[in-house]
């Protein structure tokens, strides 16, 4: 402490929201508050302001927790309360993440179990320690939360027998050890990015409304020497399918043989020699770290291909890229696409997504579209929620994470190909892009069946059968309910990144074909929900009443040979009516991979002639026949 002034008298001007009747806090007092946090505890404001982007971008999110239990812009972890919530939010739901209906349907015997905390996750009480500052103050003030991180930063530099330099090169190893990473690499590839962060600067304003800003420091080359004298372990990452960007250490999901000629928990393949990985599938685990990573290891039931920690974006991979792994619902998908798990809860608005993950998940998705030549757009990385049901009954059981509260646009722009506009301003294709911060469609059914979620950012938008919000919900045929506006319910909802023709304008509402319908969503120019695009366009062919669609593209029965059943080509519930439009994605082969035995012998790629367009029909994507639509010139 200066001067032998508390800590706490000396912030005493920033702590304290300003209360619910009194005015707005003063736009610059979050960059007051690192100012004087930075100089209360001798750390270089550059290097608060790096730390503090990297895990909130500086969001306050209301004093709700992340999906790990961090708190405020310094995301300062107390997890107890997340875990407790962690089992109120998981939902299995009902669908066999296999969707191959060669085999019996996969049903979990039981969910993850609950973890003990590891030091990661309780960083705000050493903060509450160090400060003087209660928990409650960490937790919901901004000030005193940026106060809480600078402290943790002072504390790494002083373990690591570092004076506290006015130099931000002179922290890097301080930085490292602030990220709670045990290993090596983690804490390394956490460190690179704040410097980066550091080096090209950032500015934004926060969904508090205030403005900050951390000048670009190009200048600056750290000593990445002192992560080395940090005392973390060395993770190995021979065999990891990664990017050198990030951290990424092998634990496998087993293949086992059990019970009466039963296997699991994914199988085995020659990609893409064999067939070609087409999509990446982005999900949310609705579970912490620990638990989900023991769920993967059970040879009885699911895989995926990775999952991302939230507080510091380490990766672990689980199932070789060449292999298949069990995640999506549907065989077809599955058998061509990665799984990617991010820990956080799709019904938890406020618990939010770090900086941290999204930008590691980033690295790891433009590392494997450039190694096996997926597109990055939207109809190749999808969210678990737009992977369609493979079977008429399988649709209602589909699951629908990440959800509304994933941040695409960011996602897109991390990932370096931003949702912009494409097309001049009558074109014939729209791509959804609302401003997620400002964007907050109400949702219920969070916390319980009915209520109102937290309002909170959205990637998506309601859609209406008519131009008014007083217009019913569309209705997804599939689902055979009626439309609502629960937090998993998708039938009305559109994503930012998804592509639909024009159906229609009206004042400030835009039209678009959706699941055989007209349906409508505000969208005035001076806040606009979606940007005009350039786009393939599919309709039925002339002279068509109607034609089907279906939920995977499967070959024609004459392609398969003896030994290996013909899998049926069977419709979804829905129909591409005459007169309507719908946004394609690629041509696809029909194309069937069938394993269903523990040795490889039997394994076989079915290929026959018949094409596919994959299209954007409704909130997920689906696929019609080449033969039964023509291209919109």
């Amino acid at each position: 402490m200066a001067g032998g002034v508390s800590v706490a008298a000396l912030l005493l001007p920033l702590l304290g929201a300003a209360p619910p009747t009194g005015p707005a806090p003063a736009p610059d007092r979050l960059q007051r508050a690192f100012a004087a946090a930075a100089r209360e505890y001798r750390v270089p404001p550059s290097v608060l302001l790096g730390v503090s982007y990297l895990q909130s971008r500086w969001d306050a999110h209301g004093g709700a927790p992340s999906v790990t239990g961090g708190y405020g812009p310094m995301h300062l972890t107390d997890a107890r309360a997340a875990l407790a919530r962690a089992s109120s939010h998981h939902d299995a739901g009902a669908e066999d993440p296999r969707g191959d209906d060669a085999r019996p349907a996969l049903r979990p015997a039981a969910g993850p179990a609950a973890p003990a905390l590891p030091a990661r996750l309780t960083t705000l009480p050493a903060a509450a320690r160090l400060t003087g500052l209660s928990a409650e103050a960490l937790r919901t003030d901004p000030a005193a939360n940026v106060a809480g991180g600078a402290a943790l930063l002072a504390a790494a530099q002083r373990t690591l027998g570092e004076p506290p330099s006015a130099d931000p090169a002179d922290w890097y190893g301080a930085v490292a050890r602030f990220s709670g990473a045990d290993d090596t690499a983690t804490a390394a590839a956490y460190a690179d990015d704040v410097y980066a962060v550091i080096r090209s600067g950032e500015r934004r304003v926060t969904d508090a409304g205030q403005r900050v800003e951390l000048a670009a420091r190009p200048e600056v080359a750290p000593e990445t020497g002192q992560v080395a004298r940090a005392g973390l372990r060395t993770v190995p990452g021979a065999g990891t399918e990664c990017p050198p960007t990030v951290s990424c250490e092998w634990i496998p999901a087993p293949y086992e043989e059990f019970g009466d000629g039963d296997y699991g928990n994914h199988d085995l393949g020659d990609r893409p020699a064999s067939q070609r990985i087409r999509y990446i599938v982005v999900h949310d685990t609705e579970g912490a770290w620990d638990g989900v990573l023991n769920m993967v290891r059970d040879p009885t039931y699911v895989s995926w291909h990775y999952t991302l920690r939230s507080t510091d974006g380490h990766i672990a991979q689980h199932v070789r890229t060449r292999d298949v792994a069990w995640h999506a619902g549907n065989w077809y998908v599955n058998a061509g696409s990665i799984g990617l798990e991010h820990e956080g809860f799709l019904a938890a608005p406020d618990a939010w997504y770090t900086e941290a993950m999204y930008r590691s998940s980033a690295r790891l998705v433009t590392y494997l579209a450039k190694r096996y030549g997926i597109p990055l757009d939207r109809q190749h990385v999808l969210g678990h929620d737009n992977v369609p049901g493979p079977t008429a009954s399988a649709v209602p059981g589909m699951h629908t994470d990440p959800g509304p509260y994933w941040d695409w646009a960011h996602y897109f722009e991390l990932l370096g190909r931003p949702v912009h506009p494409t097309a001049g301003k009558h074109a014939p294709v729209v791509t959804i892009r609302p401003d997620y911060a400002a964007n907050r469609p109400v949702y219920t059914g969070c916390a319980s069946a009915g209520e109102p979620c937290a309002g909170h950012g959205s990637s998506e938008v309601r859609l209406y059968a008519d131009h008014d919000e007083d217009a019913p919900l569309i209705r997804d045929a599939g689902l055979g309910t009626a439309p609502t506006t629960g937090v998993n319910d998708l039938s009305s909802r559109v994503s930012t990144g998804q592509s639909y023709a024009v159906a229609g304008r009206w004042g400030e509402w835009t039209a678009i074909w959706y699941l055989g319908q007209k349906a409508w969503f505000r969208d005035p120019p001076d806040a606009p929900a979606a940007v005009p695009a350039r786009g393939v366009r599919v309709r039925a062919k002339a002279g068509a009443e109607s034609v089907p669609v279906y939920g995977r593209a499967y070959p024609e029965a004459a392609a398969y040979p003896a030994g290996v059943p013909v899998q049926a080509v069977s419709p979804l519930p829905y129909r591409l009516p005459a007169g309507q439009a719908y946004v394609a994605g690629d041509v696809v082969p029909g194309e069937y991979y069938y394993a269903v035995t523990f040795t490889e012998d039997t394994h076989r790629v079915v290929r026959g002639e018949e094409r596919y367009y994959e299209i954007q029909y409704g909130h997920r994507v689906a696929y019609v026949r080449a033969a039964d639509v023509e291209v919109v010139r």
